[in-house]
Protein backbone atom coordinates (compact mmCIF):
# COMPACT_ATOMS: atom_id res chain seq x y z
CA UNK A 1 0.00 0.00 0.00
CA UNK A 2 1.37 3.03 -1.05
CA UNK A 3 0.80 6.71 0.49
CA UNK A 4 1.33 9.74 -1.47
CA UNK A 5 0.30 13.32 -1.19
CA UNK A 6 0.38 16.79 -2.90
CA UNK A 7 -0.06 19.66 -1.05
CA UNK A 8 -0.04 23.09 -2.87
CA UNK A 9 -0.22 26.73 -0.66
CA UNK A 10 0.40 29.93 -2.23
CA UNK A 11 0.45 33.05 -0.41
CA UNK A 12 2.58 35.14 -2.88
CA UNK A 13 1.18 35.36 -6.48
CA UNK A 14 2.82 36.49 -9.47
CA UNK A 15 0.16 39.12 -10.86
CA UNK A 16 -2.66 39.28 -8.46
CA UNK A 17 -3.69 40.07 -4.71
CA UNK A 18 -1.74 37.91 -2.02
CA UNK A 19 -3.02 35.80 0.50
CA UNK A 20 -1.08 34.69 4.36
CA UNK A 21 -2.01 31.74 5.11
CA UNK A 22 -1.93 29.54 2.82
CA UNK A 23 1.82 28.43 3.08
CA UNK A 24 0.75 27.64 7.18
CA UNK A 25 -2.12 25.21 5.98
CA UNK A 26 0.40 23.22 4.15
CA UNK A 27 2.75 23.07 7.18
CA UNK A 28 0.04 21.89 9.30
CA UNK A 29 -0.88 18.89 6.76
CA UNK A 30 2.56 17.97 6.31
CA UNK A 31 3.01 17.69 10.09
CA UNK A 32 -0.24 16.41 10.31
CA UNK A 33 0.09 13.41 7.26
CA UNK A 34 3.63 12.71 8.55
CA UNK A 35 3.14 12.74 12.45
CA UNK A 36 -0.59 11.31 12.95
CA UNK A 37 -0.87 8.97 9.85
CA UNK A 38 2.42 7.57 8.71
CA UNK A 39 2.86 9.32 5.72
CA UNK A 40 7.02 9.26 4.41
CA UNK A 41 8.38 12.67 3.60
CA UNK A 42 10.18 11.30 0.13
CA UNK A 43 6.11 10.50 -0.35
CA UNK A 44 5.09 13.97 -0.43
CA UNK A 45 5.81 17.03 -2.15
CA UNK A 46 4.85 20.62 -2.00
CA UNK A 47 4.60 23.50 -4.08
CA UNK A 48 4.36 26.67 -2.34
CA UNK A 49 4.67 30.53 -3.46
CA UNK A 50 6.88 31.06 -7.02
CA UNK A 51 7.01 27.31 -6.92
CA UNK A 52 3.36 26.65 -7.55
CA UNK A 53 2.78 26.88 -11.36
CA UNK A 54 0.27 25.36 -13.12
CA UNK A 55 2.94 23.37 -15.31
CA UNK A 56 4.54 22.13 -11.87
CA UNK A 57 1.27 21.30 -10.26
CA UNK A 58 -0.24 19.52 -13.23
CA UNK A 59 3.24 17.55 -13.09
CA UNK A 60 2.89 17.00 -9.66
CA UNK A 61 -0.92 15.87 -10.13
CA UNK A 62 0.55 13.34 -12.05
CA UNK A 63 3.43 12.18 -9.60
CA UNK A 64 0.44 11.46 -7.24
CA UNK A 65 -1.91 9.28 -9.55
CA UNK A 66 1.16 7.83 -11.43
CA UNK A 67 0.55 3.36 -11.02
CA UNK A 68 -1.64 4.17 -8.26
CA UNK A 69 -3.47 0.71 -7.14
CA UNK A 70 -6.77 0.21 -5.26
CA UNK A 71 -4.86 -0.33 -2.15
CA UNK A 72 -3.41 2.96 -2.19
CA UNK A 73 -3.94 6.23 -0.30
CA UNK A 74 -3.44 9.71 -2.04
CA UNK A 75 -4.03 12.96 -0.89
CA UNK A 76 -4.03 16.51 -2.34
CA UNK A 77 -4.59 19.88 -0.68
CA UNK A 78 -4.93 23.15 -2.20
CA UNK A 79 -4.69 26.45 -0.12
CA UNK A 80 -4.73 29.49 -2.53
CA UNK A 81 -7.15 31.91 -4.31
CA UNK A 82 -10.27 30.55 -6.12
CA UNK A 83 -12.46 31.77 -9.24
CA UNK A 84 -15.20 30.98 -11.52
CA UNK A 85 -14.93 31.18 -15.85
CA UNK A 86 -17.85 31.14 -18.17
CA UNK A 87 -17.67 27.53 -19.50
CA UNK A 88 -16.62 27.38 -23.68
CA UNK A 89 -16.76 23.78 -23.99
CA UNK A 90 -20.97 23.73 -22.75
CA UNK A 91 -20.74 21.25 -20.35
CA UNK A 92 -21.64 23.12 -17.29
CA UNK A 93 -25.72 23.07 -18.77
CA UNK A 94 -26.84 24.29 -14.92
CA UNK A 95 -24.54 27.52 -14.41
CA UNK A 96 -22.25 27.69 -17.32
CA UNK A 97 -19.44 28.23 -15.26
CA UNK A 98 -16.42 26.60 -14.89
CA UNK A 99 -14.78 26.92 -11.36
CA UNK A 100 -11.04 26.83 -11.05
CA UNK A 101 -8.11 27.14 -8.64
CA UNK A 102 -5.28 29.82 -9.27
CA UNK A 103 -1.84 28.56 -9.35
CA UNK A 104 1.17 31.51 -8.70
CA UNK A 105 1.52 32.14 -12.59
CA UNK A 106 -1.96 32.83 -12.50
CA UNK A 107 -3.68 35.04 -15.95
CA UNK A 108 -7.05 34.96 -17.54
CA UNK A 109 -6.10 33.42 -20.57
CA UNK A 110 -5.77 29.99 -19.84
CA UNK A 111 -3.19 30.04 -17.08
CA UNK A 112 -5.66 28.49 -14.45
CA UNK A 113 -6.87 24.59 -13.78
CA UNK A 114 -10.33 24.41 -13.93
CA UNK A 115 -12.32 21.52 -12.00
CA UNK A 116 -12.73 19.59 -16.01
CA UNK A 117 -8.63 19.57 -15.23
CA UNK A 118 -8.91 17.32 -11.98
CA UNK A 119 -11.30 15.22 -13.98
CA UNK A 120 -8.62 14.55 -16.76
CA UNK A 121 -6.36 13.94 -14.25
CA UNK A 122 -8.18 11.86 -11.92
CA UNK A 123 -11.12 10.13 -13.17
CA UNK A 124 -9.61 6.78 -13.55
CA UNK A 125 -7.40 6.41 -10.64
CA UNK A 126 -8.49 3.46 -9.02
CA UNK A 127 -7.23 4.31 -5.36
CA UNK A 128 -8.51 6.01 -2.70
CA UNK A 129 -8.45 10.13 -3.12
CA UNK A 130 -9.09 12.37 -0.67
CA UNK A 131 -8.95 16.00 -1.82
CA UNK A 132 -8.50 19.01 0.61
CA UNK A 133 -9.89 22.71 -1.08
CA UNK A 134 -9.35 25.48 1.03
CA UNK A 135 -10.02 28.31 -1.52
CA UNK A 136 -13.69 29.61 -2.59
CA UNK A 137 -15.29 30.33 -5.51
CA UNK A 138 -18.20 32.68 -5.60
CA UNK A 139 -17.64 36.57 -5.32
CA UNK A 140 -21.24 36.99 -3.57
CA UNK A 141 -20.26 35.20 -0.62
CA UNK A 142 -18.82 38.44 1.45
CA UNK A 143 -21.48 40.51 -0.06
CA UNK A 144 -24.57 37.80 1.20
CA UNK A 145 -23.31 36.45 4.36
CA UNK A 146 -22.15 39.34 6.38
CA UNK A 147 -18.78 38.08 6.83
CA UNK A 148 -16.97 39.81 9.46
CA UNK A 149 -13.61 38.95 11.96
CA UNK A 150 -13.88 36.91 14.37
CA UNK A 151 -14.16 39.21 17.73
CA UNK A 152 -10.71 38.19 18.93
CA UNK A 153 -9.12 39.69 15.70
CA UNK A 154 -7.13 42.84 16.24
CA UNK A 155 -7.79 45.65 13.37
CA UNK A 156 -4.07 45.15 12.47
CA UNK A 157 -5.24 41.39 11.15
CA UNK A 158 -7.83 41.61 8.81
CA UNK A 159 -9.46 38.22 7.55
CA UNK A 160 -8.62 38.08 3.39
CA UNK A 161 -11.29 35.62 1.34
CA UNK A 162 -9.51 33.52 -0.78
CA UNK A 163 -11.63 34.22 -3.98
CA UNK A 164 -9.96 36.17 -7.06
CA UNK A 165 -12.46 38.01 -9.16
CA UNK A 166 -12.28 38.10 -13.10
CA UNK A 167 -11.47 41.50 -14.29
CA UNK A 168 -14.30 43.16 -16.43
CA UNK A 169 -12.93 41.71 -19.69
CA UNK A 170 -13.42 38.65 -18.60
CA UNK A 171 -16.94 38.75 -16.86
CA UNK A 172 -18.52 40.92 -19.70
CA UNK A 173 -16.87 38.22 -22.15
CA UNK A 174 -20.58 37.03 -22.92
CA UNK A 175 -22.04 39.92 -23.18
CA UNK A 176 -25.45 39.71 -22.80
CA UNK A 177 -25.06 37.00 -20.65
CA UNK A 178 -24.00 38.84 -17.36
CA UNK A 179 -26.70 37.58 -15.09
CA UNK A 180 -25.66 34.10 -15.43
CA UNK A 181 -22.74 35.11 -13.45
CA UNK A 182 -24.29 36.38 -10.70
CA UNK A 183 -26.28 33.26 -10.21
CA UNK A 184 -25.07 31.32 -6.99
CA UNK A 185 -22.62 28.96 -8.90
CA UNK A 186 -22.52 24.91 -8.65
CA UNK A 187 -20.41 23.15 -6.05
CA UNK A 188 -16.83 22.53 -7.24
CA UNK A 189 -17.24 19.30 -5.69
CA UNK A 190 -20.18 18.80 -8.83
CA UNK A 191 -17.45 19.41 -11.08
CA UNK A 192 -14.83 17.25 -9.53
CA UNK A 193 -17.47 14.64 -9.20
CA UNK A 194 -19.00 14.44 -12.60
CA UNK A 195 -16.37 11.64 -13.67
CA UNK A 196 -14.83 10.84 -10.65
CA UNK A 197 -14.62 7.27 -9.32
CA UNK A 198 -16.81 6.71 -6.00
CA UNK A 199 -14.22 6.14 -3.80
CA UNK A 200 -12.92 9.59 -4.50
CA UNK A 201 -13.36 12.25 -1.31
CA UNK A 202 -13.94 16.02 -1.71
CA UNK A 203 -13.96 18.49 1.33
CA UNK A 204 -14.62 21.89 0.56
CA UNK A 205 -13.90 24.60 3.00
CA UNK A 206 -17.02 26.73 2.17
CA UNK A 207 -20.37 26.20 0.69
CA UNK A 208 -20.69 27.69 -3.03
CA UNK A 209 -21.77 30.45 -2.44
CA UNK A 210 -19.67 31.67 0.53
CA UNK A 211 -15.73 32.32 0.76
CA UNK A 212 -13.02 30.84 2.74
CA UNK A 213 -11.15 32.68 5.32
CA UNK A 214 -7.82 33.15 5.13
CA UNK A 215 -7.38 34.31 8.89
CA UNK A 216 -5.44 35.03 11.52
CA UNK A 217 -5.72 32.92 14.15
CA UNK A 218 -3.80 32.31 17.53
CA UNK A 219 -0.69 33.56 16.54
CA UNK A 220 -0.67 33.49 12.59
CA UNK A 221 -2.45 33.52 9.60
CA UNK A 222 -4.31 30.28 8.24
CA UNK A 223 -6.88 28.77 6.63
CA UNK A 224 -9.92 29.10 9.10
CA UNK A 225 -11.05 25.67 7.73
CA UNK A 226 -7.62 23.94 6.94
CA UNK A 227 -7.12 25.21 10.94
CA UNK A 228 -9.18 23.51 12.43
CA UNK A 229 -9.17 20.20 10.26
CA UNK A 230 -6.15 19.80 11.95
CA UNK A 231 -6.58 20.76 15.41
CA UNK A 232 -9.20 18.11 15.39
CA UNK A 233 -6.74 15.70 13.66
CA UNK A 234 -4.66 15.93 16.37
CA UNK A 235 -7.04 15.49 19.30
CA UNK A 236 -8.21 12.74 17.82
CA UNK A 237 -6.76 11.22 14.75
CA UNK A 238 -9.42 8.35 14.79
CA UNK A 239 -12.12 10.53 14.34
CA UNK A 240 -14.96 9.27 11.47
CA UNK A 241 -15.31 11.81 8.49
CA UNK A 242 -18.75 12.86 9.47
CA UNK A 243 -17.77 13.46 13.29
CA UNK A 244 -14.45 15.52 11.79
CA UNK A 245 -16.69 17.71 10.10
CA UNK A 246 -19.01 18.37 12.48
CA UNK A 247 -15.70 19.47 15.02
CA UNK A 248 -14.92 21.83 12.05
CA UNK A 249 -18.20 23.06 11.35
CA UNK A 250 -18.82 23.85 15.46
CA UNK A 251 -15.29 25.71 15.96
CA UNK A 252 -15.63 28.01 12.75
CA UNK A 253 -19.36 28.89 14.57
CA UNK A 254 -17.55 29.75 17.62
CA UNK A 255 -14.92 31.04 16.55
CA UNK A 256 -17.05 33.87 14.43
CA UNK A 257 -16.66 32.47 10.62
CA UNK A 258 -20.17 31.55 8.59
CA UNK A 259 -18.23 29.83 5.92
CA UNK A 260 -19.53 26.11 6.31
CA UNK A 261 -17.71 23.30 4.91
CA UNK A 262 -18.61 20.32 3.01
CA UNK A 263 -17.88 16.82 2.29
CA UNK A 264 -18.52 14.90 -0.57
CA UNK A 265 -18.36 11.07 -0.21
CA UNK A 266 -20.25 7.88 -0.67
CA UNK A 267 -22.78 8.26 2.31
CA UNK A 268 -21.68 4.76 3.90
CA UNK A 269 -17.72 6.03 4.10
CA UNK A 270 -19.07 9.24 6.24
CA UNK A 271 -18.70 6.59 9.32
CA UNK A 272 -15.37 5.44 8.65
CA UNK A 273 -11.94 6.88 9.95
CA UNK A 274 -10.58 9.91 8.55
CA UNK A 275 -7.43 8.97 6.21
CA UNK A 276 -8.18 5.31 6.00
CA UNK A 277 -8.55 3.26 2.77
CA UNK A 278 -11.61 1.00 3.30
CA UNK A 279 -10.94 -1.12 0.45
CA UNK A 280 -8.11 -2.73 2.59
CA UNK A 281 -10.01 -2.82 6.00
Amino acid sequence: MAKKALLVGINDYKGVSDLRGCVNDILDMHFSLRSLFNFQAKDIRVLTDSRATKANIIHRLKWLVDKAQPSDFLVFHFSGHGSQIRDRNNEELEDHLDELICPYDMDWDGTFITDDDLNDIFKDVPALLEVFLDCCHSGDGLKEMGLAPPPELAAEHPTLNRYLPPPADIFLRFSGEEDDLKKPPKKFVNGFKKRANKHHILWAGCMANQTSADAHINGRYHGAFTYYLNLHLRRDPNVSRKELLQKIRASLVHGGYSQKPQLEIEATDRGRIVFVNNEIE
